[in-house]
């Protein structure tokens, strides 16, 4: 990546910028436009489909982490704090190999590197076999650093590959696909994690209750091979797939350059001398912190509410989504496995609060793509940022469901977070514009190191609802961004 000339970079990166921008503002006039409007029409309809699965495999294998947490917590007998090594694991990956991911790229190519990170994340995936027969919580984190790895590498190469597949003029169509597809995934997987990891027959559950606890511990990490095996062969054949068909290569594709002043970048000496880059790296920290750390305490915080009867709402919502979830099970050969709504809140039950967490960043991802090209982006980042301040603090202050839900609307006010924030933070950087793009990008270590700090709270510092003043400090820190820190000076 390195090698690539900088302002077909520059332009690249601003094709991804169209989904943010006014439509005014999507299709500048240059002559690079009108060659590419003479310029034969291409179909990219086929890898489009590709990178579409991509990013739903991205989506679904992230968030399946909020239900392994639990799972893990319970498995190997951890405390709250030690669970959230589970995040640390796979988020530290992030951190650790953006710089190599793009060290593979430049050497291989898009394509051969994303068929590279496949083959990484099946590698990650068969380690939770020897994990769960060993019942190990330090090879259960050596399987999802390696499958973070994988997803490093397969999330640097796909972003700038979708960006630039076609003309620039449709590349908001093109992010708004893909992004829907990742949280589409991300909401699938949840349940699937409740119906494997959670469920089963009561038959099972009672079996497995009147074991001896070390007997019944070992037993229950045998549930975590099916999906982790399914993923492995999915993987394999997706990097077949990768490896064997012709995809456009990304240097051939006709861009469309935009004309930028850049006066503020000629006097400066690196992308962090500008403090609206630095800021913005902070925002992007906390930001990936807050979404990560709400959607892995959920199960445990609605734990920690005591709840005993659930309510009309919250029964239909999870026997509804049941009945669907095991449908798609018993395509796939699973048995039936019906979540008991008259117990209270169980972990199943977190599950799908898990998955309606989710589900509301993709309704906010759907909603906000019309509002983001009608209003100004600062304005609707001020607005969410505001509201995220009010529902954790709300919900601190309440009892059972209350917090639960008011939890889970956080969903809808991060989905816009990334668009906005993204682009005001390389505003002006001119040839500084990749640097700082790649500070960005290992920001995202923040979802490796808020949930612990939130875990060490709960554990050592007065329990979930104290630890949940850290994601109420990140919005406030986002909503100073938005108001005053995006500033460029």
């Amino acid at each position: 990546m390195n090698s690539l000339p900088q302002l077909r970079f520059s332009s690249r990166l601003h094709g991804r910028l169209f989904l943010y921008l006014p439509p005014r503002m999507a299709t500048p006039v240059t002559t690079a436009t009108a060659a590419a409007t003479a310029a034969p029409t291409r179909s990219y309809a086929g890898p489009m489909v590709l990178m579409t699965c991509l990013f739903f495999l991205f989506g679904a294998v992230t968030n399946f982490n909020d239900v392994l947490m639990p799972y893990l917590k319970d498995v190997c007998q951890l405390t709250d704090f030690q669970s959230t090594a589970v995040q640390s694991a796979f988020f530290g990956a992030y951190f650790l190999m953006s710089l190599p991911a793009g060290f593979v790229l430049k050497k291989l190519g898009y394509q051969r590197g994303i068929v590279v990170g496949l083959l990484v994340m099946a590698g990650g995936a068969l380690l939770f076999i020897p994990a769960a027969n060993s019942r190990e919580f330090a090879l259960f984190l050596t399987a999802l650093a390696v499958l973070g790895a994988g997803i490093t590498v397969l999330q640097v190469a796909a972003n700038p590959y979708v960006s630039v597949l076609g003309p620039a003029r449709g590349a908001a169509a093109r992010v708004s696909v893909v992004g829907v597809a990742n949280n589409f995934g991300g909401s699938l997987s949840p349940l699937v994690g409740a119906l494997v990891l959670f469920g089963g027959s009561v038959a099972l559950k009672a079996r497995l209750a009147a074991l001896p606890l070390a007997e019944r511990l070992s037993q229950e990490s045998q549930l975590v091979k099916g999906p982790y095996l399914g993923l492995a062969a999915f993987l394999v054949v997706l990097a077949a797939v990768f490896f064997f068909l012709k995809l456009p290569d990304i240097d051939s594709i006709p861009e469309e350059q935009a004309e930028e002043a850049r006066p503020l970048a000629a006097a400066r000496q690196s992308a962090l001398s500008f403090p609206h880059l630095v800021l913005g790296i902070g925002a992007i920290f906390v930001y990936v912190g807050v979404e990560v750390g709400l959607g892995s305490f959920l199960i445990r915080y609605g734990e920690s509410q005591g709840i005993q009867h659930l309510s009309g709402f919250t029964q239909s919502l999870v026997r509804g989504l049941n009945v669907a979830t095991n449908f798609v099970g018993v395509l796939f050969g699973q048995s039936p496995s019906p979540i008991d709504t008259t117990a209270g809140f169980t972990k199943a039950v977190g599950a799908v609060l898990v998955s309606s967490y989710w589900f509301g960043s993709l309704v906010g991802r759907v909603v906000g793509i019309p509002l983001l090209l009608r209003f100004h982006n600062r304005a609707l980042l001020v607005a969410v940022c505001a509201a995220g301040v009010a529902l954790v603090g709300a919900s601190v202050l309440s009892q059972g469901e209350t917090a639960l839900w008011l939890i889970v609307l956080c969903g809808l006010c991060n989905s816009i977070m990334w668009p906005v924030i993204f682009p005001l933070a390389i505003t002006g950087l001119g040839h500084f514009t990749k640097q700082g793009s790649s500070y960005l990008i290992m920001a995202i270590v923040g979802g490796a190191l808020l949930p612990p700090l939130m875990g060490f709270i709960a554990t050592h510092g007065g329990g979930l609802r104290v630890a949940f003043a850290v994601p109420a400090l990140c919005y406030a820190y986002l909503l100073y961004y938005a108001m005053s820190g995006y500033r460029v000076r």
